[in-house]
């Protein structure tokens, strides 16, 4: 396992805009109060999404479309660095009219209403590529 320790600096809600991208956003806000590593839950609804399942195996993303209106029941993630930007990874749980869930890594969204609570940082954090994983992870 890798760790460390960190401090938090600042925190801030924000509403996020009706008809953007659901993830575009946070990393806005990231850009905005210049987070370079923070943590943040957010919870509203999205009129479409794409969540994508990471295939294990396969170590691949396939992505899982929505064409409909579903509830954010809770959606949480991290901002880090990746390639020199400032990425927001986000996983959510979303529930459609009849209550049944469905859960993933976030790629897009579109808006319907959103707010989110952001903690910032003090540090940086760089993700880097993982070779057991093949993903891009933090330390």
């Amino acid at each position: 396992m890798n760790y460390r320790a960190v401090e938090t600096t600042d925190e801030y809600v924000a509403r996020l805009e009706h008809g953007a991208d659901w993830r575009a956003e946070i990393e806005s806000l990231a850009e905005e109060v210049e987070a370079d590593a923070a943590w943040f839950t957010a919870l509203g609804a999205v009129q479409d999404a794409e969540l994508w399942f990471y295939d294990q195996a396969e170590c691949e993303y396939y992505p899982i479309e929505f064409d409909e209106p579903l509830e954010v029941a809770s959606c949480v993630g991290n901002v880090s660095r990746l390639d020199d930007e400032r990425f927001a990874h986000t996983h959510v749980v979303l529930s459609d009219d009849e209550g049944t869930t469905y859960a993933g890594h976030l790629n897009e969204a579109t808006v319907w209403a959103g707010e989110v609570h952001m903690r910032v940082f003090e540090e940086p954090l760089e993700r880097e590529y993982d070779e057991t994983t093949e993903l891009d992870l933090w330390l």
